[in-house]
């Protein structure tokens, strides 16, 4: 969108540089605003190909535009002199409009029209008639492009039919590329003119089966291209099948119409091709997955499995079974989605695929229609936490509640034998009712996405924590009532060494075959960076889960390397740390305790006060300051990667207690951290390491903590004495510390970030800092390393700290800040391992 208080004399100008590039836009015609033309020396005239009507700001009747337009032409006769364009256009600054010539040419035809009026005066009787005989015609006939969403849509569409080769409108192609962006415009666009309550039928009705009927569809009807899909588009309205129950029943209704007369719908669909090209249907059915909602596809497991990681899952199968384990065995997916995992398997009648969604179901047989290699029979709607697997019969051996399981596959449920050839081959749902936001009280738990289901109910007692995640009810459910089946599942690794699982990892024990890992980031709409494990167990083998080594692959092609998990892991750090967790007096700042492991590091900080997260914060002070600066720097001088993502934080072995060279490093590092976000504006700041001479202060510091901790001049807190025992107190240095030269180095660093700041004119300075920041402008002696940052950086609009500063002096201060950081967190990393807060 462009600046709203532009001219309309430059809003054109932009326009003109930003989308029509390459054509003659200076051509002036009569009091058109706008003209795109095509003017060679070859042609006896231009060829002209919008002629536009532009308005300065946002918010203008698109319709009200055009009538004016409308009017300019049909006063000035433009069409007599000079050939008329292929588009009429209207703009502002936030969007653009075209309408063929040719579906309003004939207005400028009527005879008892007055054309001889103002047509800018949108009063006139002339103005008011010519908007009500045209409304409608507008309306369902315009193309409008937005050109903060829509710019790259406007730049092909003006590619394709703006040239001398243009025989009839080319509306915009609909392929595998851009099939989703499509479906977020159309959820903006189109959704809301849908007459349903999407929060009442969600997950039944998915906003997704309205967009594939309008998709899949030719002249606004979907049955003569994909009759089985739930939703078909009739004309003017939805038709709904009725084969689904929701918790209620049945849907109460058939039909679903449009509130707006369809009008918003008809807007959308001008611009694109429908239905897209024969060639992308499947691909496009079979990735429906794209265009289910986060908060859904977590809850029925709607995750695309890449084919790189399904071929190279069968080939670890192969690795783990025998090459001719698809001969051998029979393969169930559980939560097949649209079936791509299966896709490779050969023998259609040993697989059996079944999920939540019976929409994904229409697609499977549908995709059967079409050559997908799987038996109709085989495909069953079945909710895997509730449903029964076998039918439930009385005395009389009467079917008192039908299984939705196949005849075949019951039978071979019931036998241990035949469950010994049986792969659960999965890659289920991930939900927890439990997530960052929740842990950080800015959220609540995800209500029904993982603690109501019977699976839940039934095994929460003996899994503890680990029952909140939906995985792992799977688990669960296959490992207790499928027992001695093979189960080959992708999912997180968090089952093999967390916490949370070490009541699961009790209850399941089975034999390893083969695994490995990938990134999550390969896996679409799956964020953040962690890993992906695909394991093989034979769950007819009782073995306590110790230690796995699984593969590592990166894109799929080469092995990289090899992952150690060990599940039997010393006590973790958070357990080490609480054991100096004892100051009552004196406390100079808190630092949070989150989970111990790699993906939870960004949650912690140090701060002038407890937090509101909901896990532990440790109270910092003399006596015990230097565990948790040990603790802080052992959780942050490693990056985090997807392959250490849920690496485990371990209580470390003695030998660290005698390096005080590696105590010294870890205070270095703490203290000028980026997390350490203790600020003068919450309370007296303890953490300045230098006195007022070192960085020229132009006043006295409140507190000189951290510098006579460094100097030795502290002692023992008596309050805290019956707390702390000798082994604590030791660690209050009685003479200066001695700092390694990568700590030195960190320090000078600093020093000079320090010196910079209250070296700045704060009287003379422009003030740039404004509304709840303007406090920023005034000099304060006593400011910590987050108030420094603050005062160059600024922050936005959101209240967040900007990136960079303006100031280029302060830019390379603080990159040789952060250069100094990475060489001593290297140098402490050694000493993590070598200590054993990690494995290695």
């Amino acid at each position: 969108m462009y600046p709203l208080k532009i001219s309309e004399e430059e809003l054109k100008n932009k326009v003109a540089r930003d989308f029509f590039t390459g054509f003659n836009h200076t051509q002036i015609l009569g009091r058109i605003d706008f003209c795109i033309s095509y003017s060679d020396k070859t042609l006896f005239e231009h060829i002209n190909f919008l002629w536009a009507e532009a308005k300065k700001g946002k918010d203008k009747d698109i319709i009200e535009s055009f009538v004016q337009l409308i009017l300019t032409i049909g006063k000035e006769r433009s069409f007599e002199d000079t050939l008329p364009p292929l588009f009429l256009g209207a703009f502002d600054c936030e969007k653009i409009a075209f309408i063929p010539y040719h579906e309003v040419m004939h207005v400028f035809s009527q005879n008892d029209f007055n054309w001889n009026v103002t047509p800018s005066d949108h009063t006139s009787k002339e103005f008011k008639q010519l908007y009500t005989l045209t409304k409608d015609l507008l309306e369902s006939k315009q193309m409008r492009f937005y050109f903060e969403s829509d710019s790259v849509h406007l730049r092909e569409f003006i590619a394709a039919n703006f040239t001398l080769e243009n025989n009839g409108l080319s509306k915009i192609q609909i392929t595998k590329n851009n099939f989703v962006n499509i479906y977020l415009k159309w959820v903006n666009v189109v959704k809301p003119a849908i007459s349903i309550d999407w929060d009442a039928e969600s997950p039944y009705i998915l906003d997704s089966d309205f967009f594939l009927a309008d998709l899949l569809s030719y002249n606004n009807t979907t049955k003569d291209i994909y009759e089985n899909l739930k939703i078909l588009l009739m004309s003017d309205y939805y038709k709904v099948k009725l084969a689904q129950t929701t918790q209620g029943g049945k849907f109460s209704f058939t039909e679903v119409n449009f509130n707006d007369r369809q009008k918003a719908h008809t807007q959308f669909w001008n611009i694109y091709e429908r239905p897209p090209k024969e060639e992308f249907w499947d691909y496009i059915l079979e990735r429906r997955d794209l265009l289910v909602p986060q908060d859904i596809r977590e809850y029925k497991g709607a995750f695309f499995t890449p084919r790189v990681w399904v071929e190279k899952s069968q080939s670890y199968l192969a690795k783990a079974l025998g090459e001719n384990y698809q001969d051998e065995y029979y393969i169930w997916d559980c939560a097949a989605g649209t079936g791509n995992l299966l896709a490779g398997l050969s023998d259609k009648y040993k697989i059996f695929a079944s999920t939540l969604d019976s929409a994904d179901i229409d697609i499977l047989k549908e995709r059967i229609k079409n050559g997908a290699n799987l038996l109709d029979s085989h495909v069953f709607q079945f909710d895997f936490l509730n449903d029964s697997f076998f039918d439930e019969v009385d005395s009389k051996g009467t079917v008192r509640n039908k299984s939705k399981l196949p005849k075949d596959l019951q039978e071979i449920l019931k036998d241990e034998a035949k469950r010994k050839k049986l792969i659960i081959y999965i890659n289920p749902p991930y939900a927890e009712a439990t997530t960052k936001r929740t842990i950080a009280s800015t959220g609540k738990n995800k209500d029904g996405v993982a603690t109501t289901n019977l699976i839940y109910e039934k095994y929460k007692g003996i899994m503890n924590g680990a029952s909140n995640e939906l995985f792992a009810q799977f688990f669960m459910r296959i490992y207790k009532e499928l027992d001695s089946c093979v189960l080959a599942s992708f999912a997180t690794l968090k089952y093999l060494n967390s916490t949370n699982f070490i009541k699961f990892r009790n209850i399941f024990k089975a034999k390893f075959l083969k695994g490995f890992i990938c990134p999550a980031y390969t896996f679409d709409n799956v964020r953040g960076s962690f890993s992906i494990g695909f394991l093989v167990w034979d769950t007819a083998q009782k073995v306590e889960l110790k230690k796995v080594r699984l593969d590592i692959f990166e894109t799929g092609n080469e092995k990289i390397g090899v992952k150690k998990i060990n599940s039997k892991l010393p006590p973790s750090i958070n357990r080490w740390i609480k054991n100096y967790d004892k100051a009552q007096s004196g406390i100079v700042g808190y630092m949070g305790n989150s989970a111990p492991d790699f993906q939870h590091n960004d949650q912690i900080y140090i701060s002038n006060n407890k937090g509101s997260e909901h896990f532990n914060f440790y109270k910092l002070n003399v006596q015990n300051i230097f565990f948790g600066t040990i603790y802080f720097a052992a959780r942050y001088c490693i990056r985090q990667t997807w392959i250490n993502n849920r690496d485990q934080f371990l209580t470390p072995k003695k030998a660290w207690k005698k390096d005080k060279e590696f105590h010294n490093d870890c205070l270095a590092f703490t203290i000028f951290h980026s997390k350490n976000r203790i600020t003068s504006r919450e309370g007296t700041n303890h953490f300045i390491p230098f006195r007022e001479k070192e960085v020229d202060s132009k006043g006295i510091f409140e507190s000189h903590f951290l510098s006579d901790f460094i100097a030795g001049k502290l002692k023992a807190d008596s309050q805290n004495d019956n707390l702390f025992g000798n082994d604590e107190n030791s660690f209050i240095p009685t003479s200066p510390l001695n700092f390694s030269e990568e700590a030195s180095a960190v320090f000078e660093a600093g020093k000079n970030l320090w010196r910079y700041y209250h070296a700045q004119d704060f009287g003379k300075n422009d003030i740039w800092h404004t509304g709840d920041f303007a406090y920023l402008n005034d000099y304060n002696a006593n400011a910590s390393l987050y108030d420094i940052k603050a005062y160059f950086q600024g922050f936005n609009e959101k209240g967040r700290m900007n990136a960079r500063s303006e100031d280029s002096h302060y830019n390379d201060l603080i990159a040789n800040l952060r250069y100094a950081l990475e060489s001593l967190a290297s140098k402490i990393a050694k000493k993590v391992y070598e200590y054993e807060f990690l494995e290695s």
